[in-house]
């Protein structure tokens, strides 16, 4: 389902991408990529017009972008949760965690809700196994991910939007009051 706009949006950039890379069958993987750059997905729409620009049947513009995890099908969430399913991960809860996921969010892997703020992924590796299991929030490392952690990670982005931002700002009062506390000594 496409949101208000979005349609001249997605031909707009789908145009842009062609006219800047040309319409010949070799670059199909680059016309791919740079739509997905632009956009933060491939919308079936903008796969339709690169395949009739191509002047080649849809299914040979949606082979690849379906072979090749690198390509996302679905918008991205305001908030992405970025599951870890590497070795120490999936042995300590991984899976556990990605299935706690599936059924607060009602999506898939792969998937975004459908009013766009959260989306799914699992991933094969974030590089933290000391504080497995791990979920990337939106660019933030959450180790030591439970069921209940899960739900508590939601609900902090459901209830006030921006818990980074806020968890920051918190951050930067309290520096400054302990700095004017220094400077008062």
């Amino acid at each position: 389902m496409l949101l208000e706009g979005e349609r001249d949006t997605i031909l707009k950039t789908t145009s842009a991408v062609l006219a800047e890379h040309g319409a010949r069958r070799e670059k199909l993987i680059p016309l791919l990529q740079a739509v997905q750059e632009q956009l933060g997905y491939l919308p079936k729409l903008a796969m339709e017009e690169i395949a009739a620009a191509l002047d080649i049947p849809a299914v040979e513009v949606f082979g690849p972008a379906t072979f090749y995890n690198s390509f996302r099908l679905h918008p991205p969430g305001e908030h992405q949760f970025k599951v870890c399913m590497g070795t120490a991960c999936y042995m300590i809860g991984g899976q556990i965690a990605l299935d706690s996921f599936e059924r607060r969010l009602q999506i898939k892997p792969g998937e975004t809700t459908a009013d766009r703020r959260f989306s799914l992924d699992q991933v094969a590796c974030v590089g933290c196994c000391s504080l497995a299991p791990v979920v990337v929030v939106d660019n933030f490392v959450e180790g030591k991910v439970t069921p209940t952690r899960v739900d508590g990670l939601i609900l902090s982005y459901e209830s006030n939007g921006q818990k980074v931002e806020q968890d920051s700002q918190q951050t930067e009062a309290t520096n400054t009051d302990e700095a004017k506390g220094e400077e008062g000594s």
